[in-house]
């Protein structure tokens, strides 16, 4: 389903191209997306645009947010374009002011959560974070305080932000909401919750029955289970943490024009239309759902300050460490 898919949107991309506007030369982009990802990304963005010619550097986000700022420090920065999971990177871009600001993007249909209020990066996805549970398991957690109830004891695991991009977007979500603050993770602590390096591995444990409950991005439990694994993903009543893998345009950049044609691109019904096709929840609205998203299911999103998590992320890593130790 996925190929066909994406050969459709491609095709789409293919009929509006004559109308795109002659952008050329060499847009260098940095990215945190998988391979696949990326490449049907720059496959469908040169199917409206084929006079450019995109070089991509690919890895974890940790890796090219450390090779970009070793390029800043030494004043010779690379990319054009940055697309990576979390904004947390993006707001220390921005405070040293090493991004441009896009007056001109599209963002009709977009909430104003997904978006940097001065226009400097935009979300293009949601991946948000919810709890999974294995069907087999006496309880079904409907609330994140669910996870510290003596019934969970013991059987609950999560990614750890130590690791995951997304899982420091949940910590930092999780650890500033009304109610549950610091005091949450010492309670999961507490009831002898495991952190472990990925949303993969908290996925397998609870689909093969070594837990039975914990944290895991939507897409993973979702897809697990409509491959038959006894999971299913609940929405806390409180709503869903996310990451938006936000896309700017580097300060620096040598094709702006390019750039700023790639992020209209991203932010077109037909490049959310190719995030869907991917598998992952368009942030636009009005764009067909991914296959796996059961249409009555509601996302209710979580309040974040990506401001404030960059902050005090050092210390409340340093925090989550003391209380889960490394994974």
């Amino acid at each position: 389903m996925r190929f066909r898919l994406f050969a459709t949107v491609l095709t789409a991309f293919a009929v509006s191209a004559g109308g795109a506007a002659a952008q050329s030369g060499t847009l260098t982009l940095y990215t945190s997306q998988p391979n696949e990802d990326a490449a049907e990304t720059v496959e469908a963005f040169n199917a409206q645009y084929p006079d450019v010619e995109v070089e991509v550097f690919r890895s974890g986000t940790t890796k090219v947010m450390g090779k970009l700022m070793s390029e800043i420090s030494g004043g010779n920065p690379q990319p054009d374009v940055l697309l990576i999971a979390d904004v947390v990177n993006m707001e220390k871009l921005k405070a040293g002011g090493h991004l441009m600001a896009y007056q001109g993007a599209d963002l009709s249909g977009f909430d104003s959560k997904t978006y940097d209020a001065d226009k400097t990066y935009f979300g293009t996805k949601l991946i948000t974070t919810g709890l999974i549970y294995n069907t087999a398991a006496q309880h079904t957690p409907e609330t994140w305080e669910d996870l510290t109830e003596p019934w969970a004891k013991g059987k609950v695991i999560m990614p750890s932000p130590l690791y995951s991009g997304a899982a420091v977007n949940t910590m930092g979500i999780l650890t500033r909401a009304d109610g549950l603050g610091w005091d949450y993770y010492e309670a999961l602590a507490e009831n002898d919750v495991a952190a472990v390096r990925g949303n993969g591995t908290t996925l397998k444990q609870v689909a093969s029955g070594q837990k039975a409950y914990g944290m895991v991005v939507d897409f993973l439990a979702f897809n697990a289970k409509a491959q038959g694994s006894p999971v299913d993903f609940m929405v806390p009543e409180r709503g869903l943490t996310w990451v938006s893998e936000p896309v700017a345009i580097l300060e620096s950049a040598e094709n702006k024009e390019a750039a700023r044609a790639f992020v209209d691109f991203l932010l077109s019904k037909q490049g959310q239309g190719l995030a869907s096709s991917q598998g992952y929840i368009p942030a636009k609205s009005g764009v067909e759902m991914p296959d796996w998203l059961p249409e009555d299911r509601e996302l209710t999103l979580m309040e974040k300050d990506a401001g404030a998590i960059l902050e005090t992320m050092e210390q409340d890593l340093k925090r989550f460490e003391e209380l889960f130790g490394a994974s």
